[in-house]
């Protein structure tokens, strides 16, 4: 089911880190998600764990960086309404990054402090579910993010 959203990304030998330590690295792509980072596979599990109610009613959350992306992304394939907080700050190529993966951008505040507390308060406002960057999806989701990986990692090894 992530892979909805997710691809799955190449191993790629990284030869002078190799060299230096005497061992063959390997490195996982996932700088080469559709949003450039690994933020991805934690939003999209996030989202698609939430009740069919929670995803009618939709998710809120404040960023201005890959997550953003990612949740705008996820929500869009789940068909799940997608508000991101962003700080008036956030360059145009960012909220407009947001805005092409499905995100409806909010711009608040001159920080991630400012837009984070923007979130919290129009996500109690409407009964929808906040996505904390750190604690709600890399968080409760690395156990699963990790599995996913070194699953992708085994399949690819043989």
């Amino acid at each position: 089911m992530l892979f909805r959203s997710a691809v799955e990304t190449p191993l790629e030998l990284a030869a002078n880190l190799s060299s230096r330590a005497g061992n063959k690295i390997l490195l996982k792509r996932e700088d080469m998600q559709p949003v450039f980072s690994f933020k991805l596979r934690g939003a999209y599990n996030k989202i698609a764990s939430l009740s069919p109610e929670k995803l009618k009613r939709g998710v809120i959350c404040a960023s201005a960086g890959n997550h953003a992306q990612g949740v705008a992304l996820s929500a869009a394939r789940l068909g799940c309404r997608a508000v991101i907080v962003m700080p008036e700050s956030t360059p145009d190529i960012k909220v407009d990054a947001v805005k092409r993966r499905g995100g409806e951008v909010v711009l608040a505040g001159s920080s991630y402090d400012d837009a984070y507390a923007k979130a919290l308060e129009d996500g109690f406002k409407q009964p929808v579910s906040f996505l904390h960057t750190k604690e709600a999806i890399e968080h409760l989701n690395k156990v699963r993010d990790d599995f996913m990986q070194y699953k992708d990692l085994l399949r690819q090894k043989k």
